[in-house]
């Protein structure tokens, strides 16, 4: 059994279902919860790398059975013991799931347990909220039921980043209104991602994310191709890794055959992305859905002008025509018209990737989503330090 830390501090625990992720998106968080006095624990799959980092903060990292892509009842129980065992030894004061199955799963155990308080994170809808075909429909409509148990905890807040997410939440049923709210993505540092001038040369389109279906990665290529056969003269790069737990994966096969035909190139898997934006002129997501896509806060911040879809998520970060173009989903012919617009003309992009700036400054700073996150702990947290479990909650 793990005891409450001696020196009365709280205790958190974020509950994560990928490690890179965690780096990227709540390594500043962690930071600066160690800074205020918790005692922070980390449950996330484990990789050699992100672990390291987030071990070097003085984070307590925590290996769970978790993958994104496994939908097997066994899998999913052996998930729920890990977390009750790990809850149950711990018995944090404060539990911080992000996305799907942490969320679920995770308000789940910290509900049937009595964990004092938990912030749950609604980070998108994921692949069964896109995907049609009845047996997607029943994995939803289960979904469904847990969310609603999930978000049921007495003393929760559920987190939301773009306002579509929340309607939809709130017309099915899934979350009492009393307990959202709405905390626009997890900010960037816009110290380190900075505008800088365009690069000399040729013209660089960039796509940098996941390759996988839902990130519109086969649009872009789409884009590239018809742009090619235009004679434009560009270059258009993927940089970004697969992910074989995510169903829209494309593979690498797939990506070597793209470019094999000229029409793409793939940088990979980068750490570097403030540098790596730099040596762009054009950024493309033409994302499916999103909660709040991290990457096209950084390239805003980079004063890159953005192509990216008129979906949920997306659209609370560029807005068509101030800080970049919105395209339908699913239609390369519209981006690659939006790219062709961008690339031929160097003052719309630089007009363009001013304003992204001052978006980025003004509305999406690391330092605004640590402080509201901060905020919230200290309005969910109660008055005196609660290290033991306090029985069922529901």
């Amino acid at each position: 059994m793990t005891c409450a830390p001696s020196d009365g501090r709280r205790r958190l625990l974020f509950l994560v279902a990928d490690a890179p992720f965690f780096v990227t998106h709540r390594l500043s968080l962690a930071r600066a919860a160690r800074a205020a006095g918790y005692d922070v624990h980390v449950a996330v799959p484990f990789e050699d790398r992100p672990v390291a980092s987030i071990r070097a903060l003085g984070v307590h990292c925590h290996d769970i059975p978790l993958r994104r892509g496994n939908r097997a009842l066994g899998g999913e129980l052996r998930l729920i013991v890990a977390l009750a065992r790990l809850i149950g030894s711990l018995r944090p004061d404060l539990v911080h799931a992000v996305s799907l199955k942490p969320v679920i799963f995770g308000g789940l155990v910290a509900r049937l347990l009595g964990v004092p308080a938990a912030v749950l994170a609604v980070t998108g809808l994921g692949y069964l909220f896109l995907k049609p075909g009845a047996r997607t429909a029943m994995q939803r409509a289960i979904i469904k039921r847990l969310y609603r148990f999930a978000l049921g905890h007495r003393r929760a807040r559920a987190v939301f980043q773009n306002p579509d997410d929340l309607a939809l939440f709130l017309r099915e049923g899934l979350v009492d209104q009393a307990i959202t709210v709405m905390i626009k993505g997890c900010g960037v540092d816009t110290a380190c991602f900075r505008a800088t001038p365009e690069p000399d040369g040729p013209i660089v389109v960039m796509f940098p994310a996941r390759v996988i279906g839902d990130k519109g990665v086969r649009e872009f290529v789409a884009a590239a191709g018809i742009l090619r056969r235009q004679g434009v003269a560009a270059r258009f790069v993927l940089v970004g890794r697969t992910d074989p737990e995510n169903p829209t994966d494309v593979g690498e096969p797939t990506i070597r055959d793209w470019e094999a035909t000229g029409d793409v190139e793939w940088w990979g898997f980068r750490e570097d992305m403030a540098s790596v934006l730099a040596q762009a002129h054009v950024v493309c997501m033409p994302s499916y859905m999103e909660g709040l896509p991290r990457v096209l806060i950084e390239a805003a911040a980079c004063a890159r002008p953005v192509v990216t879809t008129d979906v949920p998520g997306c659209r609370e970060i560029v807005r068509d025509g101030e800080n970049g173009l919105l395209v339908p989903a699913r239609d390369g012919a519209a981006t690659a018209v939006a790219l062709g617009r961008l690339i031929a003309d160097g003052a719309l992009r630089a007009k363009l990737g001013a304003r992204g700036r001052e978006i980025a400054t003004s509305e999406f700073t690391v330092e605004r989503f640590v402080g509201e996150t901060l905020a919230l702990y200290r309005a969910l947290m109660p008055t005196h330090a609660a290290h033991v479990i306090e029985g069922s909650s529901q």
